[in-house]
């Protein structure tokens, strides 16, 4: 049998696949602590679930409109007024099947066959996945530590061509937890309108920054990139609703309306329940999300103290979203062939469930969730702490 050209070229997720296997362990009865998934272990909060059973309740368990019900989108209109002060209409907003379904519309509707885009690395998984699905070839700005993993605007500037369409952006980013400043974003703002190309902006993390900054993004930044820009948000992650799967886009009516295009031939619409939980979530008490980004950076501040004591473990603080990615270069060199057989051999070894850096074009580094309890947290560093030591005596 022979699969699209499409598909052929696509690789699995490496965050599921270690996180399927951590789960396995699990269920033979291994007391596996998994530092792989990114989503919080917080419960979603009773309010959320109070405005679902009412959807079942009331009987709202039909299609909505493909973009989805219009309560919802005055529901995230009014949160990014209060939230970043921004402005949109609700034809300016689309609701979607998780924020992961709103990037790869945009890409969808913005790329032609061997249009550029340009992603940032460490970058999440899909990115690069999404963006050849759409036609698109993924263009690679590298980023380093020591730069706090942020990227020179005259790096972006050197892989513009006459094919980019549309630079991605992510902050607070994941895996790295870095956080772009405001003076960066302006300039890649100014950069997007000169050069007449689109900036994907996900800010998926914006509730999770650890400073006394709020959440500043591209538009906040530089207000003239509003109609280059598309914003990806969702409640997955600020209420603890990952499985809920509604995410949104914000951005030019025109390219809205080509992603709800796009969506009324797929999923036809988000889940109308979900939809409802999720109008709950942004009109509810929104004390439980700054009890959650206290919780986290309690949890990060400890796991990083930990690494940070492991010799031949290079570590940087980050300011948002909630993980730590460690380069543990130093620590295999001479001793394992790369950071996918330490991911491997640490699960088998020691129970410990991490993502190898290169799921995120990264080698050489690894990614923690702290988005798991304290208990957890101390148990697993532990056990890396016991699993360094090994190494270092080989």
């Amino acid at each position: 049998m022979e699969l699209s050209q499409k598909v052929r070229g696509l690789t699995s997720s490496i965050t599921l696949l270690i996180n399927s296997k951590a789960n396995e362990l699990k269920r033979q009865g291994v007391d596996v602590v998994s530092f792989g998934a990114g989503e919080p272990d917080f419960p979603t909060p009773d309010f959320v679930k109070d405005a679902a059973y009412e959807a079942i309740k009331s009987n709202f368990t039909h299609y909505t409109p493909a973009s989805g019900i219009t309560e919802l989108k005055e529901a995230i209109s009014e949160r990014m007024k209060t939230d970043f002060n921004l402005d949109y209409s609700t034809k300016e907003i689309v609701v979607s099947a998780g924020a992961k379904q709103s990037l790869f519309n945009a890409l969808y509707v913005l790329c032609n066959n061997g249009d550029e885009v340009i992603v940032i690395t460490p970058v999440w998984v899909s990115y690069v996945e999404q963006i050849k699905l759409s036609g698109g070839i993924p263009v690679i700005v590298e980023t380093k530590m020591e730069n706090n993993f942020l990227p020179a605007i005259e790096d972006i500037e050197k892989k513009i061509t006459n094919r980019t369409k549309v630079i991605m952006i992510n902050s607070p980013n994941n895996p790295t937890g870095a956080v772009y400043p405001e003076s960066l974003l302006k300039e890649i703002g100014e950069l997007a309108v000169k050069k007449g190309i689109f900036i994907i902006s996900d800010e998926i993390y914006a509730p999770f920054i650890y400073s006394n900054t709020k959440h500043i993004g591209v538009v906040n930044a530089y207000p003239d990139a509003r109609e280059n820009t598309i914003i990806v948000n969702g409640v997955s992650k600020a209420y603890s609703m990952t499985g809920w799967r509604i995410g949104y886009a914000l951005g030019p009516q025109q390219i809205i309306s080509a992603m709800s295009k796009v969506q009324s031939h797929t999923t036809s619409c988000p889940s109308s329940i979900s939809q409802k939980a999720a109008l709950g979530a942004l009109t509810g008490p929104q004390s439980f999300v700054q009890e959650m980004n206290k919780a986290f950076k309690k949890r990060r501040d400890y796991l990083f103290n930990e690494l940070s004591s492991i010799e031949g473990i290079e570590i940087k603080l980050p300011e948002g979203a909630f993980y730590l990615f460690p380069k543990i270069d130093n620590l295999i060199k001479g001793r394992l062939k790369d950071c996918e057989e330490f991911a491997t051999k640490l699960l088998t070894d020691e129970s410990v469930a991490v993502v190898p850096g290169s799921a995120f074009l990264a080698r050489g580094y690894i990614r923690l969730s702290y988005a798991t309890s304290m208990e957890e947290i101390k148990k697993g560093a532990e056990r890396i702490k016991h699993f360094a030591t090994t190494l270092r005596n080989l």
